[in-house]
């Protein structure tokens, strides 16, 4: 478009990196002081376009330029970070889209055929509370307020405290909603955080949706036992069981269609001394999967195999639920678009699913019409300070997401 200008982007987010930056990486932990200056430095962006700006009961911050039909296209993204992170890592997202903002104004004067609203999601990364895509699920309904009402963050503060420091009531949050009312499609740019698209050589990828996640503490229970008294062939070891499970995993998921990762990311033993055998061994299950059906397969193979190997151990096997999400696929006509986006910007596109959860699960969830665009990331790697994607392909991300916009004004102005 030829009111766009990619490399203002890449230069906005370089700005940004030198004051919301150390020698650790980003440092725009939500709710934190530097958040907050990160909110102020993307409204003073803001000022310059005929946007309405303003934040809601979640502390999601909205810039609203009116169009000619009430339906609007949104555009997500979330300026917050986890701790040491990247420098990409959601703020491309947002500093995409208010590129964006500058050409819809410059083109339509203002005024675009379809309302156009790019929001800055509170929280996405949930590094400070532990609770991820906390405005998104506030505005999506999901958002479990039980147990958000609970969190407390390293040094004790609790969540409804820190909102309220910058002005939000916590039991209000889901008020924010009304402001999925006129929604027509969401969209989402983000670098990849994986190798996928790295491996294949290539820029840019359409995103299929994401994953559903199932994640479990299991933990076996056996007999704690002196270690130079017990014979081996006496022992119920309930280390012995739980170990089985990590090499079960790899297989679960390879059947799985290669479409389906499992990961063991936890152990704890009890009583954890090197002279007994474990009596309890507890460890954490996370499974992802596009396909419903799928996860659901693995999770109930997981769960067999932890019997099998707890019967074959003489050891008990118990399991609790930590978090669950449903598959989001993203809806098959915005694919197409955001594909034909790519192809036309870079000459070749690929699809993907994302193992990661972004905010974008949430409209989807919603019955919003989604779509994502990735980005190629150096190394596969996210949450990192040396987490880094190409100046070009930051370039022609701005470009292809920008004619995703654009297909997808005309594809909701179609639809009235």
């Amino acid at each position: 478009m030829a009111f766009l200008d990619p490399k203002r982007t890449v230069a906005e987010l370089k700005d940004l990196r030198r004051f919301t930056a150390d020698e650790n990486g980003a440092q725009r932990v939500a709710f934190t002081k530097t958040w907050v200056a990160t909110r102020a430095w993307l409204r003073k962006k803001l000022e310059a376009l005929p946007v309405e700006v303003h934040v809601d009961e979640a502390g999601n911050l909205w810039a609203t330029m009116r169009g000619e039909s009430e339906r609007a296209l949104l555009i997500g993204g979330h300026m917050d970070s986890v701790p040491n992170g990247g420098w990409l890592d959601g703020c491309l997202n947002v500093m995409a889209g208010v590129e964006i903002l500058r050409r819809l104004n410059e083109q339509y004067k203002g005024r675009p055929p379809v309302t156009v609203r790019l929001v800055d999601w509170a929280d996405e990364e949930g590094a400070r509370f532990g609770k991820s895509l906390f405005g998104s699920s506030a505005c999506s309904g999901s958002l479990n307020m039980a147990e958000a009402r609970g969190l407390k963050d390293k040094d004790g503060v609790a969540l409804p405290d820190a909102l309220k420091a910058i002005g939000v009531d916590f039991e209000r949050v889901k008020e924010c909603g009304k402001e999925l009312k006129d929604a027509a499609a969401y969209l989402e740019l983000h670098i990849e955080q994986g190798p996928v698209l790295l491996d294949l050589n290539l820029p840019l990828g359409a995103v299929l949706g994401t994953f559903g996640v199932e994640r479990h503490a299991i933990t076996f229970h056996g007999q704690a036992a002196h270690s130079g008294s017990t014979p081996m062939n006496r022992r119920r070891d309930a280390f012995l069981a739980a170990a089985k499970m990590s090499l079960e995993i790899y297989r679960i998921a390879e059947r799985s269609g290669g479409g389906g990762v499992c990961t063991i990311g936890s152990c704890t033993t009890k009583p954890g001394i090197v002279t007994s055998v474990v009596e309890d061994c507890r460890i954490t299950l996370d499974q992802r999967h596009l396909d419903a059906a799928a996860l659901a397969t693995m999770l109930r193979e997981a769960k067999e195999a932890s019997e099998r190997f707890a019967r074959e151990g003489n050891v008990t096997v118990a399991w609790e639920r930590l978090w669950q999400i449903e598959p989001r696929p993203f809806h098959p006509e915005l694919i197409e678009l955001c594909a034909a986006a790519i192809k036309e910007t870079c000459g070749v596109s690929h699809r993907l699913p994302s193992g990661p959860l972004h905010d974008a699960a949430e409209p989807c969830g919603a019955g919003v019409p989604t779509v994502m665009m990735f980005v190629q990331s150096l190394h596969g790697i996210s949450h990192n300070k040396i987490e880094d994607t190409k100046e070009e392909h930051l370039e022609a991300c701005v470009v292809a997401f920008d004619r995703l916009v654009e297909k997808t004004l005309r594809w909701i102005s179609a639809a009235e």
